[in-house]
């Protein structure tokens, strides 16, 4: 079971700081084998949602997301760096990701449309959840991205 936890730059902790830059760090550049600059200055705006569950004894990281207002990225709300660690992949917490950060932005900020630059080969895994190609494809760090479109059904 994973315990989710949504908070601004400022609340939180040291360990929570090391732990969701490591498990960027381990995805993104690791394993994507993509070296770019991921400490962007836009962590301190944005709230962090982070997914923990207890592995071997200890409390780890398994999912990440962090989510701006809107006007901060995009003039939408906006949800990026969404990551779930290896050992969880195929268990459908990615999916739990994404529906507790569509939940943890309405929340904070009100039912709204949401945009995401998605990486492009995972334009399906977002249209599940309801998000659509706006069709304004790009280049970012040597990958395919798209903009999609969340917009809440009323």
């Amino acid at each position: 079971m994973i315990s989710w936890k949504f908070v601004p730059f400022d609340g939180l902790s040291l360990r929570e700081l090391h732990d969701l830059l490591q498990l960027r760090a381990e995805v993104f550049v690791v394993e994507q084998n993509c070296v770019f600059q991921d400490i962007d200055g836009a962590d301190g705006d944005a709230m962090h949602l982070l997914g923990t569950q207890v592995v071997d004894g200890s409390v780890t990281l398994v999912a990440y997301a962090r989510c701006f207002a809107a006007g901060v990225k995009y003039p939408e709300a906006s949800i990026g760096r969404v990551v779930t660690k290896s050992l969880i992949r195929g268990s459908g917490a990615g999916h739990l990701l994404i529906q507790q950060a569509l939940q943890s932005v309405a929340a904070q900020w009100g039912m709204q449309p949401i945009r995401i630059g998605a990486q492009a080969q995972l334009a399906s895994f977002y249209g599940r959840h309801g998000f659509v190609d706006v069709g304004k494809p790009y280049v970012e760090d040597g990958i395919d991205h798209i903009e999609m479109l969340w917009r809440p059904s009323m």
